[in-house]
């Protein structure tokens, strides 16, 4: 890309066919949520941390900043997550039966990595059917006089 203009598409043409090159295809919900790709290029900008978005992806300009996931997936998933955990805990204290500095030694790291990884997840997908939806916050319209 040779004295292309950094954030102007670039409108370089193919020598041989005379034709434009296609434009990469959009990511989907689930690549996106995967991979933690921008859902308009397919750039892995999405996250700037472990689950925090980042402001702006560097390749295409996308404002992810605008996007309000909430904070939904999280309290989804600390139940969800939470459920699994106890039905493995009770099942080992009742099977077993050891000592709580067991329990704390299995449950604590793995409750900690299944939400957090799972949070990237759902996060990342929901940025994507925002985007893909063009999902913008309510309005209440007041009806005409």
């Amino acid at each position: 890309m040779c004295g292309a203009v950094r954030g102007h598409p670039s409108t370089a043409v193919d020598r041989v066919t005379g034709e434009a090159p296609a434009a990469p295809p959009v990511p989907t919900p689930l690549q996106v949520a995967l991979n933690g790709v921008c859902p308009r290029c397919g750039a892995k900008t999405l996250f700037d941390g472990m689950t925090k978005f980042a402001d702006r992806c560097p390749v295409c300009a996308l404002d992810i900043s605008a996007f309000n996931v909430g904070d939904g997936p999280a309290a989804f998933l600390t139940l969800i997550i939470g459920t699994i955990v106890m039905i493995g805990a009770v099942t080992l204290t009742l099977t077993i039966a050891p000592p709580i500095w067991v329990h704390l030694l299995i449950w604590t790291p793995l409750t900690a990595i299944g939400i957090i990884g799972a949070l990237r997840v759902s996060k990342g997908a929901l940025i994507s059917l925002e985007y893909r939806n063009a999902a913008r916050e309510g309005q209440i319209k007041k009806p005409l006089p």
